[in-house]
């Protein structure tokens, strides 16, 4: 009974978390574009091992900064430099995430680009 109301409670963070949040959505929607590109592409099992995870890692950190940002929020409104240094951290663990993530997809998928405009790779 604890498994099926910690499984909901997850299950309804990860929907708020797309329901109000723009950059959840936007790596969703990036995600489902790579996980097209790999069928189209046809990629190996391995790079589809590292596309998964890079995936599932954006989403994670994208979630700890809305969870970080959330509980800065209720601890204080007023405008306080810890609690700047925190939400600002939070947003560089995303975009060193995203960076890492264009950086892996492009050594994934631009040889198969490479065959596909210019011939063997």
């Amino acid at each position: 009974m604890v498994h099926k109301i910690s499984f909901k409670l997850a299950l309804d963070g990860i929907v708020y978390a797309f329901k109000t949040q723009p950059n959840l959505r936007f790596h969703g929607f990036f995600g489902l574009f790579v996980i097209s590109a790999g069928f189209f592409f046809q990629i190996t099992k391995i790079e589809w091992f590292i596309i998964s995870f890079t995936i599932l890692l954006m989403f994670t950190a994208e979630m700890i900064n809305t969870a970080l940002e959330s509980m800065t929020d209720l601890i204080t409104t007023e405008h306080r430099k810890t609690a700047k240094i925190a939400k600002d951290v939070s947003a560089g663990m995303v975009l060193i995430n995203a960076t890492g993530s264009v950086i892996v997809g492009l050594i994934i998928f631009i040889p198969y680009i490479y065959s596909l405009f210019i011939g063997n790779y």
